[in-house]
């Protein structure tokens, strides 16, 4: 008797259409694949931020693409080239894909230009995720600076989506200035709608600046932090971890509880291009998401 073997193609394969675990190093994932997407909205931010609205084109890969708060995608500009953007959308939203871009390139200034109907790919998603499942049952502090609240956006919605999960949820958020500061439009559905304590700062303020002002780590005054009950996700400017980094230790916050994002080090997504690595690590294979304790133990992670 003939047996005819059927060919499999892995990319259909159930696992390849799941998020990876906080662990990737275990699940194969999807470098080569592009999905076309198309601009169907833009927002302005700031002068140098925009949200995209990208929606895959492909009605099945629309609903196959799948990430995890945390993740990035390449955003590939024919004839310009691809740079690595963390998604700022709700795992949800199977609609479209949200990310916040700053022009601050080659690519990102094509971007910048784009108008509704571009076309554009993106690869992905890539890189470790915030570790969600683990943080419920507790309280969830969230910190960023600057561009940091793009990133920070998804495990906001997350916690948001799933709120009877997590117990009290702390945004501490600060700017250089408050023409800088991302997202406003939604800070008061946040607070309203979502049950979150949300507290902003800035360094430099105008003359119609109400809040407070000061460094990121003053909000901290304003907070009751319960350290054997919290986790904190801390993402900005490198040097911003540092600092707060430190203050969470000194509350009592264990350093495996703490998780940065670095994401400014990301370049190709797969660790090829040699210019994420940190040591003997490369961020874009083993990160960008890592606890407090790794990227203590990675030299000039930070």
């Amino acid at each position: 008797m003939k047996y005819e073997l059927t060919k499999q193609d892995i990319n259909t394969e159930p696992f390849m259409t799941k998020p990876p675990e906080f662990n990737r190093k275990t699940v194969v994932m999807r470098t080569d694949k592009t999905y076309k997407c198309e601009i169907i909205n833009i927002l302005e931010l700031t002068e140098l931020e925009k949200l995209f609205h990208l929606k895959i084109l492909d009605d099945a890969e629309r609903q196959m693409f799948d990430f995890r708060p945390g993740q990035f995608v390449m955003v590939e500009v024919p004839g310009f080239g691809e740079v690595p953007i963390s998604i700022s959308s709700s795992s949800n939203n199977k609609q479209y894909v949200e990310l916040c871009i700053r022009k601050a390139g080659r690519v990102t200034d094509v971007l910048h230009r784009a108008k509704k109907g571009t076309r554009v790919g993106i690869r992905g998603p890539f890189g470790t995720s915030f570790p969600m499942e683990a943080m419920a049952g507790g309280d969830v502090l969230l910190v960023a600076g600057g561009l940091g609240l793009a990133p920070l956006r998804a495990p906001l919605f997350w916690v948001t989506e799933h709120r009877d999960q997590y117990q009290d949820v702390h945004v501490l958020y600060g700017c250089k200035k408050p023409d800088q500061m991302l997202f406003t439009y939604q800070y008061d559905q946040w607070q309203s709608v979502g049950g979150v304590n949300l507290h902003t700062i800035v360094e430099e303020p105008d003359e119609n600046w109400t809040g407070k002002t000061g460094l990121i780590t003053d909000l901290f005054n304003d907070i009751a932090i319960r350290p054997d009950h919290t986790h904190a996700v801390v993402c900005g400017p490198p040097v911003m971890f540092k600092f707060v980094c430190i203050h969470l230790d000194t509350l009592g916050i264990p350093m495996n509880r703490m998780f940065v994002s670095l994401e400014r080090r990301m370049h190709c997504g797969m660790g090829k291009c040699c210019r994420c690595m940190v040591g003997s690590t490369f961020t874009c294979v083993d990160g960008p998401v890592f606890d407090y304790w790794s990227v203590l133990n990675l030299k000039e992670a930070i």
